[in-house]
């Protein structure tokens, strides 16, 4: 008996409506009035290496910031203390739900509340010299972070199946010493992925602290093409390293996740 495939209309349609799309951005950037030129000869002037190198640093930061928070944070969600449960909630229910470029901007103006910083007598200064674009940036960005990576952390940990970590305090683990030999690694498999496109997230959103004066990349490229005019080719360098930037990260995040996840076969299976 002689077997008949479908031919696969759909499939040749879609690859069709791609390569037209696809061909039609290529051929759109090719005639428009875009001097690709200037693109690549500020793709590494050093006003803009210095951007990149700023919003990388604080990425990290901010990132490492979150998720100390974050950890502490769904540790405290499921605590049997109600004031530290409630704190949680309340922590990540704020920072989740304001704004980020509003966080910002409170952070940035704190000195209209606070006009001084005191700590109990040992130590006094104005805070517009304390809260400067950076520093406004990391507490926005970190405080920001640590409201969603706690979720993912909670997530992770709740994974876990209980028995585990009964086993661990069976056989004489503290809480502590169970959390971080039995609990958290294997939670790491389930957290990463999630964690890993947050911090590619994060990489992008820092590009908001160009409003408040941070000197990012985006503010570089901006600072640039307000002199020269050349807005287009500007944003081009940005998106360039932007996208370098993140295809490393993704890369990275990949080998984290291989290595996390030895052991176990695709579908989470043995």
């Amino acid at each position: 008996m002689r077997i008949i495939h479908p031919v696969p209309y759909g499939r040749y349609l879609a690859v069709a409506l791609i390569l037209l799309a696809a061909g039609f951005i290529v051929k759109s950037f090719a005639e428009g009035q875009v001097d690709w030129s200037v693109t690549w000869r500020y793709l590494f002037w050093p006003n803009i290496l210095m951007g990149l190198v700023n919003t990388i640093w604080m990425s990290i930061l901010c990132m490492a910031i979150g998720i100390a928070i974050g950890l502490a944070s769904a540790l405290a969600r499921e605590s049997v203390n109600p004031v530290l449960r409630g704190a949680s909630i309340f922590y990540t229910w704020f920072f989740r739900g304001a704004p980020l470029i509003l966080q910002l901007l409170l952070w940035y103006n704190l000195a209209l509340i606070f006009p001084r910083i005191s700590l109990f007598g040992f130590y006094d200064a104005r805070t517009v010299d304390i809260i400067t674009p950076a520093v406004a940036a990391l507490l926005a960005f970190g405080l920001n972070a640590g409201a969603y990576a706690s979720e993912i952390i909670r997530a992770g940990l709740l994974g876990v199946d209980r028995g585990q970590f009964e086993a661990a305090k069976a056989i004489g683990m503290t809480n502590s010493v169970a959390l971080r030999r039995i609990v958290i690694p294997q939670a790491m498999r389930t957290v990463l992925p999630p964690l890993g496109n947050e911090f590619i997230s994060l990489i992008k959103m820092t590009s908001l602290a160009s409003i408040i004066g941070f000197s990012d990349l985006l503010r570089s490229v901006q600072n640039i093409y307000f002199i020269n005019t050349r807005i287009i080719e500007m944003l081009m360098v940005a998106t360039v390293w932007y996208l370098f930037v993140v295809t490393i990260l993704s890369i990275f995040q990949h080998r984290l996740e291989a290595r996390f996840g030895r052991g176990f076969a695709k579908g989470g299976r043995r």
